[in-house]
This record gives structure tokens, C-alpha cells and sequence, in this order.
């Protein structure tokens, strides 16, 4: 059986925490960012984890 190969678009969005937890950016930072308050921009720049729901899936597609 081959090997499996990672989907290199889902690899460069999302990244594994040392206990194996799934980060990501968060949305609404790409444009449009005039309107949006400092506070807010300041906090859409740290990471976010990925919901239990997705993580499996997000696993699957990174290769871990």
C-alpha cells in the first residue's frame, strides 16, 4: 500500500501542538480591516485550536 500523501494546502493552515492538539489562524483578518477596532485585530492575530468535531479530519489531511 502506498504511502499517504499530505494535502500541502491543509499543511501550511494548520499546525500540531506538542500534546497533539490542532491550531489555525482565525478568520476576518485578510481585508477590510479599517473598520475593525484595534482590540480586536490585536486578538484575530493569535492562534486558534481546532473543534473536537474537526480535529480528526484536520489530522487525517496534515498527515499526523
Amino acid at each position: 500500500m502506498p504511502k499517504m500523501k499530505t494535502r500541502r494546502g491543509s499543511a501550511k493552515r494548520f499546525s500540531l501542538t506538542k500534546r497533539g492538539k490542532v491550531k489555525k489562524n482565525r478568520a476576518n483578518k485578510g481585508h477590510l480591516l479599517m473598520k475593525k477596532r484595534k482590540t480586536r485585530k490585536r486578538k484575530l492575530r493569535q492562534k486558534n485550536l481546532v473543534s473536537s468535531a474537526d480535529k480528526k479530519r484536520v489530522k487525517k489531511m496534515i498527515g499526523a
